[in-house]
């Protein structure tokens, strides 16, 4: 708890609070124009204190992740870097993830497929052509 009053966290509860207070009393001042007549600030009016909330939470973040990093009890144990023999082999930290892999169809039983790749093919052939192109050089 002693780091929260350094220098630097003192200058963030400080902005955090004049942040607060500051879309707080915009969101005041919209309510007083909303209820004077002007009906564009009913929406600001809901705004401001969504923006202050933010705020709020963005504090209350910083202040936890910043006792999680500084607290040696509740630290987790350092992942070691592994050793990696094959500059090729992806690097893995923690737990690994499963992806779901499907069969490869195979080309001879996807006339469509080929059909496409030797129109692709066509169309590499020949940069400047239409798709038209293709239907009259077929037949």
């Amino acid at each position: 708890m002693k780091g929260l009053w350094t220098p630097a966290w003192i200058a963030r509860h400080v902005l955090a609070l004049v942040l607060t207070a500051g879309c707080l009393g915009l969101g005041w001042w919209q309510f007083s124009r909303a209820t004077g007549g002007n009906s564009l600030s009913w929406g600001y009016m809901f705004e401001w204190p969504v923006f202050a909330g933010f705020v709020v939470f963005i504090w209350i973040r910083e202040i936890q992740l910043f006792r999680r990093k500084s607290d040696p009890a509740g630290e987790e144990p350092a992942v070691e870097e592994p050793v990696v023999h094959d500059p090729q082999a992806p690097v893995t930290l923690g737990r690994p993830v499963r992806v779901a892999v499907r069969p490869a169809a195979s080309a001879e039983s996807d006339s469509e497929l080929q059909a496409y790749n030797d129109y692709l093919a066509w169309l590499a052939e020949h940069p400047g052509a239409r798709p038209a192109d293709y239907r009259t050089a077929k037949k």
